[in-house]
């Protein structure tokens, strides 16, 4: 029984990693908005009644990473959490309870629009704009000013001269649905691939090196969210609108509300209105207007719990199933595709959609031929939710669906695992060692520019590259073979394959596709073994601390992580990975071809170990920076609030320190200046439980 409960858990976690990577990574979602959140909430309530099965890393103690090489990463002074989402005015209710519980005196929500762009923070100082930062990962970013500086909306310089010194304002850059018809018009002439939705042409766009393009395209804002020290009033409504007063474009569409009913006549309202804006929306967001209440409430480790969005019904339309179609990842797991009559669909066209797997299929007796109900979750991925069954012509039924005999017509040499949902191929074919390939180079693994899908499929098909070893073996003169290579792009690939060589040890380890390894068990695996022939020769013992009864001294009697959330499945999944022949052969040939194989040495000034104490920020410290500051901290195991409470464990206060270091006061909590600081990261610091550091939640906001 509990061996399935884990089972399940793995697999959650492993889903939703995967769509993580998928969604903010390559921009490529595969899931819908409402099946990741189904699915995650389904994790938590798993995790939460089996709290034996803890993971720092679960999808639930984090937050997904949109970060891209080619800028400057910077740390977020106040982490840009996400959003719980609900999807019915009865979970808004249960929210509005609970806040009505917990708060037991009046309180004030405040309903707003919730903006489907990408997300960003700005900075400004003296007021005028510094520093622009992509959400990136939640807790650093990409410096994107450059580009922000051409979007018109957002101001260089502020109005007035009632704004505070240093402030962050965080809202949605967005690309309005007249820019993005003609942006898709103009790339469709000149026969490039077209964006699926504003969302993905605001993002692609603000991360475009060049800011003449991004000028070009007419990015738009809304900002919702003000933060810092000094703030103008204690409510987030009244923040608002002095931000507007300084220049910033805030929605109209803003409300405070006291109770239940003046929610719903909002959400109601602009379920029909939002369709008449010039930019897309996806739902509404609701938050607790009073600051000190909402720092009463406080935050979990992946959302506030004074703030939740309500989303609503995504569009839906009426089609024909003209057949089913298999497709292959990069793990051999069979995703079957309806190829669809063509239809319009939440502002594109529709030709394919999801059908998950063969269960799903079977659940809702998919036919081909079927007319069906389409859906696009979050404007995204297209999924058929059901069967109009009235349409099915009762002299003309189609038969069930066979899987089985698909893939047996297809030459698919194929299985469906005991207590699996899906079918994976025995032996590798052509696609899914093409997906291997492309995720070894892509963005959160080796990282090669200009090594695209398309690049890797030719590389492919032309046998010039049938293993990632063979990506460092290539020279010019075979990219010039192929189509849409020059002398200046061939040269520049080849320099970036090199490059990859010296990329850090997580992120091959990343990319070699160890079985249940995503971007953070990477990185917990480059830390504790800090050499990939250890990792490689590594043995159950050095993933699992075996408990053995003092009486007998054989008997065993329980199991503990060496690793933090490494657990008997996870290790011997990758134990055995590294035993296969054929990828000690790949490991062979990645060394003899130079890349690095070990972690970078610690920062030499993180001496001690502050593995979870909570730090507070708060002034100019004499000779360091703030990120300077943190990163030292954070390098000595440390974390970094954006405010303080009852766990933060010491404030560093510099001139001019703010309401921070009152606060600290008020509270009790140590209060150090940066030689106290420098001389604690100096010395042997002493470590907490482990249930203070689940407690040690690091408090910031998206909104």
């Amino acid at each position: 029984m509990m061996n399935d409960i884990k089972q399940q858990i793995d697999a959650l976690r492993q889903t939703l990693e995967q769509a993580n990577y998928d969604y903010y990574v390559l921009n490529q979602p595969t899931i819908s908005d409402f099946e990741f959140d189904s699915k995650l909430k389904a994790l938590e309530a798993l995790e939460a009644a089996h709290p034996e099965f803890y993971d720092p890393n679960s999808p639930t103690q984090r937050v997904g990473s949109d970060l891209n090489r080619e800028f400057e990463k910077v740390a977020h002074a106040y982490p840009m959490l996400s959003l719980s989402n609900t999807y019915s005015e009865g979970e808004v209710q249960d929210f509005y309870n609970r806040i009505s519980k917990d708060l037991n005196e009046p309180f004030e929500i405040v309903c707003e629009l919730k903006y489907d762009g990408t997300s960003i923070s700005l900075i400004y100082e003296n007021g005028q704009l510094q520093r622009a930062i992509t959400r990136g990962d939640g807790v650093q970013g990409d410096d994107v000013t450059a580009n922000v500086r051409t979007i018109r909306s957002i101001p260089l310089k502020l109005h007035g001269d009632d704004y505070p010194a240093q402030f962050e304002i965080r809202g949605e850059v967005l690309l309005p649905w007249a820019s993005f018809n003609q942006l898709n018009e103009e790339r469709a002439a000149a026969g490039d691939s077209l964006f699926a939705n504003p969302r993905n042409a605001a993002a692609g766009t603000l991360k475009t090196l060049n800011p003449k393009v991004v000028a070009q395209r007419k990015l738009d804002s809304y900002l919702y969210y003000l933060l810092g020290e000094n703030l103008p009033a204690d409510t987030h409504f009244d923040n608002l609108q002095a931000a507007r007063r300084w220049g910033f474009k805030v929605s109209d569409a803003v409300k405070k509300c006291v109770k239940l009913d003046e929610i719903f006549a909002f959400i109601r309202y602009w379920d029909v209105e939002r369709k008449n804006l010039p930019v897309a929306t996806d739902g509404i967001v609701l938050k607790i207007n009073a600051i000190h209440q909402q720092q009463q409430l406080g935050w979990t480790a992946k959302s506030p719990r004074w703030a939740i969005a309500y989303k609503y019904n995504p569009e839906q339309a009426k089609t024909r199933l003209k057949a089913i179609t298999f497709q292959v990842g990069r793990t051999g797991v069979i995703t079957p595709v309806a190829e669809l009559e063509p239809v319009e669909l939440a502002g594109t066209t529709v030709a394919r959609a999801t059908l998950n797997n063969e269960d799903y299929i079977l659940n809702k007796d998919i036919r081909e031929g079927d007319t069906v109900i389409v859906e696009k979750a979050g404007e995204i991925i297209p999924q058929v939710v059901r069967v109009v069954s009235e349409d099915r012509n009762p002299m003309q039924t189609t038969a069930p669906f066979d899987f089985a005999a698909r893939i047996l017509e297809l030459g698919l040499d194929a299985e469906r695992p005991e207590n699996e949902v899906f079918w994976r191929l025995r032996k590798p074919n052509r696609d899914q060692i093409v997906r291997r390939l492309i995720h070894f180079v892509a963005k959160p693994c080796l990282n090669i520019e200009g090594m695209g899908e398309s690049v890797v499929t030719n590389l492919y098909d032309a046998g010039l590259v049938k293993t990632p070893a063979d990506f460092y073996a290539l020279q010019k003169h075979q990219l010039l073979q192929l189509d849409k290579f020059a002398e200046k792009s061939a040269k520049n690939l080849i320099e970036a394959i090199a490059a990859s060589k010296h990329s850090e040890l997580w992120r091959l380890i990343h990319a070699l596709g160890l079985p249940n390894v995503g971007i953070q068990t990477a990185k917990d695996l480059a830390r504790h073994f800090k050499n990939l022939d250890d990792l490689a020769h590594a043995d159950y013992d050095s993933f699992r601390r075996r408990s053995v009864s003092e009486k007998t001294g054989r008997e065993l009697i329980g199991e503990t992580s060496v690793i933090a959330g490494i657990g008997a499945v996870v290790a011997q999944s990758i134990i055995t990975w590294f035993s296969d022949p054929e990828h000690q052969d790949l490991l062979d040939q990645l060394r003899a071809a130079g890349l690095n194989f070990t972690s970078a040495a610690t920062n030499a000034c993180a001496l001690s170990d502050l593995t979870g104490k909570i730090f507070a920020l708060t002034g100019t410290l004499p000779t360091l920076t703030r990120d300077e500051a943190r990163q030292l901290i954070e390098n000595a195991g440390g974390r970094v609030s954006g405010s303080v409470s009852s766990k933060t464990n010491y404030v560093v206060a510099g001139a001019e320190a703010g309401s921070k270091l009152k606060e600290a006061q008020r509270l009790g909590v140590s209060v150090l200046n940066q030689d106290e600081l420098l001389a604690l990261l100096d010395s042997d610091a002493p470590t907490i439980d482990r249930d203070d550091t689940a407690a040690a939640v690091v408090q910031g906001e998206l909104f």
